[in-house]
């Protein structure tokens, strides 16, 4: 018999440990020829180290087998499931601070697993965004804070990539949440207590724990059966993202609840969400070959010395930023409950697009628990097994573009700002990145560009003769927590001026095509017409809308972003191909739940 070559050695040898560290004798480990770990039950996938076993890459492989069988010894999925949080982001640091806990344990016992851990994190954190990030609003807290924690239960300090980006938050964290990150340790070999310090560390950074929309779920929900109202309270939590690694406690019966839980989705979403594996819907997705580019017209801006791109936070102090906010959730206090339930619904729909599903009556995978008495009556019958299939839910990013013109104030612009607000908190919830812009000009009826304009004599044909103010009010890598604020600046006296929506529509398009994601949105909610009276009388009145139609036919023929439109007393469907127009601002929450829906229906 041939003698095993040296690289399936290292990986039964790799088996091996991981088995006598979980205590587990089906633990199994395989190898991919790149990517990241990928772990499900008591399987798990590492990045093979190669024919010639480079040390490093031997190192990482036995980090990534150690913490999987870490995990599968110290973890309890089901406690961990009745613990975790609802909000997306708040699960994603629970969960960190959990992975911290076990490894830690690891490392404590180990001397030398507590080295190829840290070869591990190191290989997990190069990827990270942790690493590119140049503001504190780009640092994933999840990774920061799992970081920190790793720090705080075994003396290791964070990988040197992660440096400059921990820096950004790492006093902030400290200040808000640095007696819980001390009192961790105590708890170590407790989950329960771990995880009750945990929520209490989420709370202390602001973060939510449960879902706050429960009391609206009754209405959405009324007449549906054997579904609690958050959607994850219990089974469904697993369902969530929880960093790919599950344990097997719990796995065989978590089968069988999503496969009923897909059924009831199928019945309480009826058409909406079933013909999502149907791949006749799947989008035509072009190429990024309009990068760069913009449509061929005759507009132009007379000067652009004095456009301004700006976040919200740099037209307004803190303090009258939070007066702002408080201003306009009054203003919306008595339909924040309506647009939060039609979030909710959207919400389900995404998830229900999301969500695990199972290839049942395989030959190999994971044992099928419903399947148990089939294996008992006949062991040797091979379809006892069950895979679970890849999501096929596309990368996405969501732009909401609002008009900030003088005729969206009042009701108008109060609405629109709470429609974003809470849509961008569900999308997030979702996975789905989401920015928040707006667009108005800096002066009424021409700014210094026109006093420019004059200065030379007023020629003939100057093009767009006012000063452009876009405002970044969220942006799609800052968490919503951070931007939350930051809409309160739509209720600022004086804000709101003219608008030119070609020009908004560019800006917001090339934010969009510069975004890694494989599906990009861009939804405008807009009043009218592009309106700019020293613009429109010096170049004729239609010069501003004939450059709009170009920009819109320009999107919709020839790029790669999705666009839609909601008009707002206005007829928008004469200028957009996907548009839908309201006549009440009240209506606005469900016109843009519908519209988001359409889109990710054809996902």
């Amino acid at each position: 018999m041939a003698e095993p070559d040296p690289l399936d050695k290292f990986r039964r040898a790799l088996a091996g440990a991981a088995r006598a560290i979980a205590r587990d004798p089906e633990v199994e480990i395989g190898f991919a020829a790149s990517g990241t770990q990928k772990s499900i039950g008591r399987s798990a996938t590492v990045v093979s180290p190669g024919a010639d076993l480079a040390p490093k890459l031997v190192a990482e492989a036995r980090g990534a087998a150690d913490a999987l069988a870490l995990k599968l010894r110290h973890h309890d999925a089901a406690l961990h499931g009745k613990q975790a949080p609802f909000d997306l982001e708040s699960r994603a640091v629970f969960d960190a601070l959990e992975d911290a806990r076990v490894e830690a344990l690891g490392a404590k016992r180990y001397p030398g697993v507590k080295a190829n851990l840290s070869a591990h994190v190191e290989a997990r954190t190069r990827t990270d965004g942790i690493t590119r990030a140049r503001t504190a609003e780009e640092v994933p807290l999840e990774t920061a804070i799992g970081l920190i924690a790793r720090e705080r239960l075994t003396g290791e300090a964070p990988p040197q990539s992660a440096a400059a980006g921990l820096a950004l938050v790492r006093d902030w964290i400290e200040e808000k949440a640095g007696a819980e990150l001390d009192a961790l340790s105590l708890s170590i070999d407790d989950q329960q207590a771990f995880a009750t310090l945990s929520r209490r560390l989420l709370e202390d950074l602001d973060l939510p724990l449960d879902d706050p929309n429960d009391e609206d779920e009754p209405e959405e929900s009324e007449g549906e059966e054997d579904e609690p109202d958050s959607g994850e309270d219990d089974e469904g939590e697993d369902d969530l993202p929880d960093g790919g690694e599950q344990d097997q406690r719990g796995e065989e019966e978590e089968g069988d609840d999503e496969e009923a839980d897909s059924e009831a989705d199928d019945s309480e979403l009826d058409e909406e969400a079933g013909n999502e594996g149907d791949d006749s819907q799947q989008p035509r997705q072009s190429p990024r070959r309009n990068i760069g580019e913009a449509p061929q017209t005759g507009y132009k801006a007379f000067t652009t010395r004095h456009d301004e791109t700006v976040h919200a936070d740099e037209l307004c102090e803190t303090d009258e930023l939070e007066r702002l906010r408080a201003y306009l959730d009054g203003q919306v206090s008595n339909q924040s409950g309506v647009v939060t339930r039609l979030a909710n619904r959207l919400q389900r729909r995404l998830m229900a697009q999301q969500a695990r599903s199972w290839d049942f009556d395989q030959e190999e995978g994971l044992l099928d628990a419903a399947r148990l008495a089939r294996v008992v009556a006949a062991p040797a019958h091979n379809l006892s097994y069950k895979i679970e299939r890849d999501t096929e839910f596309k990368d996405t990013v969501v732009s909401l573009l609002i008009d900030n013109s003088g005729s969206m104030r009042g009701r108008p612009i109060a609405i629109a700002a709470t429609c974003a607000d809470i849509l961008a908190h569900t999308l997030e919830r979702c996975g789905v990145k989401a920015e928040i812009l707006g667009f108005t000009t800096r002066a009424w009826k021409g700014g210094l560009s026109r006093e420019d304009w004059l200065a030379e004599g007023r020629p003939a044909n100057p093009g767009r003769l006012n000063d452009l103010r876009h405002i970044i009010y969220k942006q799609a890598d800052e968490p919503y927590r951070h931007a939350k604020r930051q809409l309160g600046l739509m209720m600022r006296e004086g804000l709101l001026k003219e608008n030119i929506d070609g020009e908004a529509l560019l800006w917001a398009h090339q934010r969009l095509i510069q975004r890694p994601e494989e599906r990009r949105i861009l939804m405008v909610i807009s009043d009218g017409a592009p309106v700019d009276d020293s613009t429109g009388s010096a170049n004729g009145g239609a010069y501003l809308e004939s450059h709009l139609r170009s920009v819109i036919d320009w999107i919709e023929t020839r790029s790669p972003v999705e666009l839609s439109a909601i008009g707002i007393g206005h007829d928008v469907t004469r200028y957009y191909k996907r548009a839908v127009t309201i006549m009440d601002a009240e209506q606005l929450g469900g016109a843009m739940v519908d519209q988001l829906a359409g889109l990710f229906d054809l996902t």
